[in-house]
C-alpha cells in the first residue's frame, strides 16, 4: 500500500511502496529522442503498469501488456518471495516505403519485481492472460488466531 496517494485520478502510486522493488525514474515522462537500445529498454520498462490489490483471500496483480502474447511473458518467484514479471515487446517490422509520423509505442525488454509478504502461498500461484491483461493471483495463508487461555485469578 502506498504511503502517498497519487495526485491524478485517486490511484495509488508505487513510488513509496515498501513491497515494490521498482526504481523510481524521475525522467520517465520526458520524451527521450535517443535511438540506443538502452533508452528503448527503459521505455518499455516504464510503460508496463501493474496494479496490486489485496483481498481477504489473495494478492492480485494485474499488468497491462497490450500486444504481447502469453508466450512472450515469464512469471517467476525468485529468492523465496520475489515475484518477477519479465518479457519483451518486439519491434514492428519496418518497410522502406513507410513514412512514420509518430512512434509512441515502446519496444524492448521489461521487468517488474515485487516482494511478496510472508503470508503468500507461493506453491498455489496462478497466472492468466486475457485481452492484454496479465492477472497473477497469489493466495494467502489463513491468519492463525492465537489461542487465548483464560487464567483464573486467585485471592
Amino acid at each position: 500500500m502506498s504511503i502517498v496517494p497519487s495526485l491524478f485520478g485517486g490511484r495509488r502510486s508505487s513510488v513509496f511502496d515498501p513491497f515494490s522493488l521498482d526504481v523510481w525514474d524521475p525522467f520517465r515522462d520526458f520524451p527521450i529522442s535517443s535511438s540506443s537500445d538502452v533508452s528503448r529498454e527503459t521505455s518499455a520498462l516504464v510503460n508496463v503498469h501493474v496494479d496490486w490489490k489485496e483481498t481477504p483471500e489473495a494478492h492480485v496483480f494485474k499488468a497491462d501488456l497490450p500486444g504481447i502474447k502469453k508466450e512472450e511473458v515469464k512469471v517467476e518467484v525468485e529468492d523465496g518471495n520475489i515475484l518477477q514479471i519479465t518479457g519483451e515487446r518486439n519491434v514492428e517490422k519496418e518497410d522502406k516505403n513507410d513514412k512514420w509520423h509518430r512512434v509512441e509505442r515502446s519496444s524492448g525488454k521489461f521487468t517488474r519485481r515485487f516482494r511478496l509478504p510472508e503470508n503468500a502461498k507461493l506453491d498455489q500461484l496462478k497466472a492468466a492472460m486475457e485481452n492484454g491483461v496479465l492477472t497473477i493471483t497469489v493466495p494467502k495463508e489463513e491468519v492463525k488466531k492465537p489461542d487465548v487461555k483464560c487464567i483464573e485469578i486467585s485471592g
